[in-house]
């Protein structure tokens, strides 16, 4: 089983990068901010709790982050190919935390760490800001995202460093290129 952790800063290409894994390698993709937007947009006060951290550009707490993530890995199918984990860990608890339920069902995964420089993050949330119309893609938030990310994120690289499950893709260049870089890895990974 491929289970590959998608990490990089906000704008990064996460999404657009787990799009084009899940067409070519058929694995599940577990976006956690899909995940919490949906939660957001049926209404519940979970998800107005959420929306008040989400839009103040806060990350959700870590129990709740677990939990969630405990009970998809628990239902995943028998025949599942991985998962593409997008979102998560965003923190090095979170990241032993997932350690500890994939050892639990004799799972690993692999963090393939999307780098851009952080003019062109801005550049891109601040477009897509403008095409979707997400509340936390305005400068303001971003700024804030981007310094909770190096602070609170960045150093789970570290964690998979350590443990030798750790590739840096640079993802400053467009999708295509950055996805031939990811190609060659998850070809050697899924070997």
């Amino acid at each position: 089983m491929l289970n590959i952790i998608l990490g990089g800063a906000p704008g990064s290409g996460k999404g657009t990068l787990s799009d084009i894994i899940v067409k070519n390698y058929g694995l599940q993709h577990l976006s956690t901010g899909d995940v919490l937007r949906a939660e957001i947009a049926s209404g519940s006060k979970l998800g107005q709790e959420i929306n008040d951290i989400i839009s103040l550009g806060n990350l959700i707490p870590d129990a709740q982050m677990i939990q969630l993530l405990k009970n998809y890995i628990a239902s995943l199918p028998a025949d599942c190919k991985g998962v593409i984990f997008d979102g998560f860990p965003r923190t090095v608890d979170q990241a032993h935390a997932l350690t500890q339920m994939l050892d639990e069902h004799h799972m690993e995964a692999y963090m393939l760490d999307l780098w851009a420089e952080e003019d062109v993050i801005i550049e891109r949330l601040l477009n897509r800001g403008k095409i979707s119309g997400r509340a936390d893609d305005n400068l303001e938030t971003i700024k804030k995202r981007l310094r909770i990310y190096n602070e609170t994120t960045r150093p789970i690289s570290d964690y998979y460093l350590r443990k030798h499950k750790y590739f840096l893709i640079n993802s400053n260049i467009n999708p295509e290129c950055t996805w031939s870089q990811m190609e060659v890895i998850l070809k050697q990974l899924a070997q």
